[in-house]
């Protein structure tokens, strides 16, 4: 793996879950990332992304950098060709070079604007890092889509399924504020690259992205959607039709204890952090269905596969060498 982008960088996601599964029960790699840093750079703020990928890191033996460029002064320029003489400093080339000379990874969270759906869907920030920096760079969510996030949704599934093939259903919630597309666009990429029936269900307006929803059932009732659901996930996102905006804040879109009564008694997640009583009523947060503790905890997991594939230096067959390196007895 030489980068963490999206989940095409992946070449085998049930292995990667695994690897992961195995990480959380044991730190078999813990002196990987033993005089190796990471770097976090944060264009907008994180909690669990920043913590859980910064003890992952710590649990390889990583020294970890963390810049959080708003508040920290650092105004960057991406544009080629700009003629510097604004308010930003520095240019990205420069940056990115003088970042990959620091550090051995890069980690990046940039949101979108969602004021220019063209825009947004450029990636400009880090198809910039990709570009100009010389290390390996990990998307910690960008405007399109949150790998971390997808990678630890689909670990989460696979480790507390009871069936075969369950049935997943992400639905749409109310919010107060327009939230980007970039957790459920990665949570449908990857259900759709695991053994699941994944249903999406959202109103009238709210479609996400045709392109990434392909073959998936999109459905705008939301109870006919949950019916015998094994796992649901709750969360909102703003509309990508037009583009950015609230639609509809809508109540009865609320998950409570009466559309949990619809599944086959569902484990119910969410990326967090959630608005208790408007996105998740408090009885079903408080209750033994929800997982989204458990799924954050994973956050760590998710990460420390990711960050191990990276580390791992690559044979001269194409593989992986030596990904969970055997300690050796004293």
């Amino acid at each position: 793996m030489e980068n963490y982008i999206d989940l095409t960088d992946i070449e085998d996601l049930q292995e990667l879950i695994k690897e992961a599964l195995q990480l959380k029960k044991e730190n078999s790699a813990a002196k990987l990332g033993k005089g190796k840093t990471l770097g976090m750079l944060f264009f907008n703020p994180s909690l669990r992304t920043r913590l859980s990928t910064e003890k992952a890191a710590r649990l390889l033996g990583m020294d970890v950098m963390v810049m959080n460029a708003g508040t920290d002064g650092w105004a960057l320029e991406f544009e080629d060709g700009a003629v510097m003489n604004s308010d930003k400093a520095e240019h990205i080339k420069e940056a990115a070079a003088v970042l990959s000379q620091y550090c051995d990874i890069i980690a990046v969270r940039a949101f979108p604007g969602l004021k220019d759906r063209d825009k947004d869907e450029m990636e400009l920030v880090m198809n910039s890092f990709k570009k100009y920096a010389s290390v390996p760079l990990i998307n910690l969510e960008s405007a399109t889509g949150h790998p971390l996030q997808g990678l630890t949704d689909g670990l989460t599934i696979t480790e507390l399924k009871s069936t075969k093939k369950p049935k997943v259903v992400l639905t749409w919630a109310p919010h107060p504020k327009a939230l980007p597309q970039s957790v459920p666009n990665s949570f449908v990429e990857f259900m759709q690259k695991l053994d699941v029936d994944l249903v999406i269900t959202n109103p009238e307006g709210y479609d996400l992205n045709p392109a990434i929803t392909k073959d998936t059932p999109v459905i705008h009732d939301q109870e006919m959607a949950l019916k015998n659901a094994d796992f649901v996930y709750v969360k909102n996102w703003s509309s990508y039709q037009t583009y950015g905006t609230i639609l509809n804040t809508n109540p009865s879109w609320t998950f409570g204890a009466k559309k949990l009564g619809l599944t086959n008694n569902a484990k119910v997640m969410h990326c967090l952090p959630v608005r208790r009583n408007v996105v998740i009523d408090d009885e079903v947060l408080d209750s033994e269905n929800s997982i989204v503790i458990h799924q954050a905890n994973n956050r760590t997991f998710a990460a420390q596969a990711v960050l191990t594939r990276l580390l791992s230096p690559p044979t001269p067959e194409g593989g992986v060498e030596k990904e969970f390196p055997v300690q050796e007895k004293e």
